[in-house]
């Protein structure tokens, strides 16, 4: 056999041999178990083939681990981690699984290599919020891997001062409005481990007036027994101790200074001290106690004698009208005279004693005679108007003063009369006026009441030429007292009638409904009579409403036409206006 016949012969042969044993491979690698060999097949492992891990059919200390396959230049060439993976171990499966590469939804950070930062920079991982306080701490520093919330924030390297750049109420609690008004140094008076209380109070850092905070609510205020004052505490008081106080009467509101100045808490008026009840501060300065301003505004009204009494001041010179010595009801304080004003209510005596025509104004040439005193009828505040007392006039001497010239007389406009004033006028009103009618001339109602002078007839009033009182009376319009005084009239009728049956124009003209019968009944009856009731003779006729126009005259009946014989008499009169009916 030549040689190269040998070489073809185990070539074919090595060929034969290793498809059979592909074939035997592939059958075995469908049923083998390869949990067997310690090591379980799961996800996309079982999808590769054999000899991608069991290189040149190497099968004992074939790499268990991931990295020792997904890792460039290890024997297997499997895919590694891409170069934007996060820096972290190679413990694989703490994050991923063999059934797919992508984020399997865990993520363990005990095998993260570096800062938070490294993969929470808002395009690996979230970063931190646009509401997160500014920081350059790495996130483990206040959060936690199993949560981001709640955080566990160390205030510990936060620079002093700094509160409010997290605390401002947005992105951290921050002052609530009842908190006093202050800077935003909190850590001046609050401590990271606790918010209240508050350790200490920073004067230094409050803003407003020490009132604002010391109203006795939410800090102590003045006590009951400090002294009156508008001033801020720290006027007088420091920050550092209540006490002692450095008083500053700037401070003390004007008249007060009693209040302290009492004798007992502070030193008080001596008892040789002119009495006043004034305060301190309107003689005294707060620098010295003497000399002092005195100023007679601030004294009490009327005790100026207790001073001005011709010893320890000067007093009212002899020539000095009788008066009480309460100075300053005419006097001022800038100077004795002229005098302000009198007031007559200090004033002794009578109004003469001064009112003499020589010491002070007299009453006047055209003054109405009297003897009675100034004051019976002026005033001290005014000479005019008068307020005179009429009860001392004798009646019926009105017309002395009430002339027209003295004191106001008749108007143009009063009724004439030689009456007394006082005979319809009191002296309390000049009106209303009482008049009594009772001399009243009858008749002559229409010189006054002529709707000028006096009421007179109202529009609706009776069309008539008569005097008021042939109708009315008067102690009262109402009612009318009329009563018919014409020899035509016939009676009152006793029928309800009313004035305007007769009287319908409202005059005293009578309308007669046939005025050819009057002044008879049949000028307003015709209407009513009946010629069948009134037989004038036996033959038939009958009587004419003419003939028989007085209704209450006789009407025979005769025998005939020549009327000469009487039938039956009938001597009237037949019809009376007394009668109920007709």
């Amino acid at each position: 056999m030549r040689k190269e016949d040998g070489t073809l012969i185990g070539i074919v042969a090595t060929m034969l041999l290793y498809l059979a044993c592909g074939a035997q491979a592939a059958t075995a690698q469908a049923a083998f178990d390869h949990l067997t060999t310690g090591y379980e097949l799961t996800g996309e492992h079982r999808m590769v083939p054999c000899e991608s891990c069991h290189a040149n059919a190497i099968f004992r200390g074939t790499p268990r681990l991931c990295a020792a396959c997904h890792t460039p230049g290890s024997r297997i060439s499997a895919a590694g981690k891409p170069a934007t993976h996060v820096v972290s171990s190679n413990n694989c499966e703490q994050c991923h699984s063999t059934s797919a590469w992508a984020y399997s939804g865990r993520f363990d950070h005990n095998e993260v290599r570096g800062s938070c930062a490294s993969c929470h920079n808002g395009m690996q991982a979230d970063g931190m919020p646009i509401d997160h306080w500014p920081t350059t701490q790495n996130c483990d520093a206040c959060h936690r891997t199993t949560a981001w919330t709640p955080a566990a924030f160390d205030h510990t390297n936060i620079a002093a001062g700094a509160c409010v750049q997290c605390h401002d109420g947005v992105r951290a609690t921050g002052k609530n409005p009842q908190h006093i008004s202050s800077t935003a140094a909190c850590d001046a008076c609050h401590r990271t481990t606790a918010w209240e209380p508050a350790w200490r109070v920073d004067h230094a850092e409050v803003l407003g007036g020490c009132a604002s905070c010391h109203d006795g609510t939410r800090a102590s205020g003045k006590p009951a027994t400090h002294i009156p004052t508008t001033q801020d505490c720290d006027s007088c008081h420091v920050t550092t101790a209540w006490l002692p106080a450095q008083f500053d009467h700037g401070g003390v509101a004007p008249g007060t200074c009693a209040q302290c100045h009492d004798g007992l808490r502070a030193t008080g008026k001596t008892p040789t001290h002119i009495a006043t009840t004034a305060s301190c501060d309107a003689c005294h300065s707060t620098i010295a106690w003497l000399p002092a301003q005195f100023d007679h505004a601030n004294v009490a009204p009327g005790t100026c004698f207790q001073c001005h009494d011709g010893v320890r001041a000067t007093g009212k010179d002899p020539q000095h009208i009788r008066s009480t010595n309460i100075c300053d009801a005419c006097h001022s304080t800038s100077s004795w005279s002229p005098a302000l004003r009198v007031d007559h209510a200090e004033v002794l005596g009578s109004c003469a004693t001064c009112h003499d025509g020589t010491q002070a104004t007299g009453k006047p040439p055209t003054h109405v005679p009297t003897t009675l005193d100034c004051d019976a009828c002026h005033v001290a505040t005014a000479w005019l108007p008068a307020r005179f007392d009429h009860g001392g006039v004798v009646p019926g001497t009105c017309a002395q003063c009430h002339d027209g010239v003295r004191a106001t007389g008749k108007t143009p406009t009063h009724i004439a009369t030689t009456a007394s004033c006082d005979a319809c006028h009191s002296t309390i009103a000049w009106l209303p006026a009482q008049f009594d009618h009772a001399n009243v001339a009858p008749s002559t109602c229409s010189q006054c009441h002529n709707g000028t002078t006096a009421t007179g007839k109202p529009a609706n009033h009776w069309v008539t030429i008569r005097e008021c009182d042939d109708c009315h009376r008067t102690t009262a319009w109402t009612p009318v007292t009329h009563r018919h005084t014409s020899p035509n009239y016939p009676g009152d009728h006793r029928g309800q009638l009313q004035c305007t049956d007769c009287h319908a124009t409202r005059s005293d003209a009578v309308t007669w409904t046939a005025p050819q019968y009057q002044p008879d009944c049949a000028a307003c009856h015709s209407g009513n009579f009946r010629p069948g009731p009134h037989d004038k003779t036996q033959q038939g006729v009958q009587y004419t409403v003419s003939e028989l126009r007085n209704c209450s005259g006789a009407c025979h009946t005769y025998t005939d036409s020549t009327l000469t014989t009487i039938a039956r008499r009938r001597n009237g009169p037949e019809h009376r206006v007394t009668d109920g009916d007709f």
